[in-house]
């Protein structure tokens, strides 16, 4: 029969596994490549969570816009308010100071916290929700540059054409609700409630794209739309049960005809940009067993799947 020390000996042993970050040189065979120049072509910038920057030379639209990345501890115990240093130094990364649209994907803090700063400092118009828009009523941001999102309805950003889907929050959403008064700063982390999630196809050319934030689906929300490429939120998605992933799997990505999956909303937002981007430690998801998943259906399947890398203007279209 085993001591207290033995049996303590397990259990520690799991809680230091859980501490620690996955490492990402299992896939680093992965990574986009750097883009080469090509006037008009259409290049994506991966900035963390699901921050992306979509730059045709012409025009540029954001999603969420999230570069304050708080700690750990300001999240859970303190209050909140945009990081303007970060701001800054995450739109030097993106390597652009002007913007034309900021569209926020659902309204927790880690898509919608910077999102009004980010859209004043840029020029942008900002997109979004009622909850998105009482956020931005709480920062002062001027509400005739709010465009509300009408789920289904195509609107054009130069040579883009952005239609917003509706969507679902992945399991387990710390703060669901809406926001339904303006937000005034500094507020909890908590405050920043879910609102309405959306799914954002783009259009571009003749070629289409998905940017899809949260590991969940809601059955028909895509029928009739297609993406060559799939930006795909994998944040929590390890923790759920394998019929989960395939279903996951099968609307976002085979219902779709994407023939490309890059996988976003899996780094760390606790960490600052200034930072190597890792995966969330062990005990708040299992990085490691969604991108084996994804490995195995994408080679099933034929789809190309790479792993963004921060900064790095990519050609989301290189097949």
């Amino acid at each position: 029969m085993g001591t207290a020390t033995d049996r303590r000996g397990p259990r520690a042993a799991t809680v230091l596994r859980g501490l620690r970050a996955p490492r990402l040189t299992p896939w680093e065979h992965l990574y986009e490549p750097p883009a080469p120049p090509a006037p008009g072509a259409l290049r994506a910038v991966f900035l963390g969570v699901s921050t992306i920057l979509l730059d045709d030379g012409d025009s540029a639209v954001l999603t969420d816009g999230f570069f304050s990345r708080p700690g750990l501890l300001r999240m859970r115990f303190g209050r909140l308010r945009p990081d303007r240093a970060r701001i800054d130094a995450g739109l030097r990364l993106a390597g652009t100071g002007r913007l034309d649209a900021v569209f926020v994907v659902h309204s927790h803090y880690d898509h919608a916290l910077d999102a009004p700063e980010v859209a004043a400092t840029t020029g942008a118009r900002l997109i979004g929700s009622p909850s998105t828009r009482n956020i931005a009523l709480g920062q002062g941001f001027p509400d005739d540059r709010f465009q509300p999102v009408v789920t289904g309805e195509p609107f054009a950003v130069g040579r883009f054409t952005l239609t917003a889907l509706p969507a679902r929050h992945s399991p387990g959403d710390l703060a669901p609700g809406r926001i339904d008064r303006p937000l005034r700063l500094p507020v909890r982390a908590t405050d920043y409630r879910t609102g309405d999630c959306y799914t954002l196809h783009v259009r571009h050319g003749e070629r289409e794209l998905l940017v899809h934030a949260s590991a969940h689906s809601l059955p028909g929300a895509l029928d009739g739309y297609g993406a060559d490429t799939v930006y795909l939120g994998i944040g929590a998605l390890g923790k759920q049960d394998e019929s989960f992933r395939e279903e996951y799997w099968a609307r976002l990505v085979t219902a779709t005809g994407a023939r490309r999956v890059v996988p976003v909303h899996w780094d760390d937002f606790f960490r600052p940009l200034d930072r190597p981007l890792r995966p969330f430690r062990t005990f708040l998801d299992d990085f490691t067993a969604t991108m084996d998943f994804l490995t195995r259906k994408a080679a099933s399947e034929g789809v190309a799947l790479a792993l963004p890398v921060l900064g790095r203007r990519a050609d989301p279209w290189p097949l």
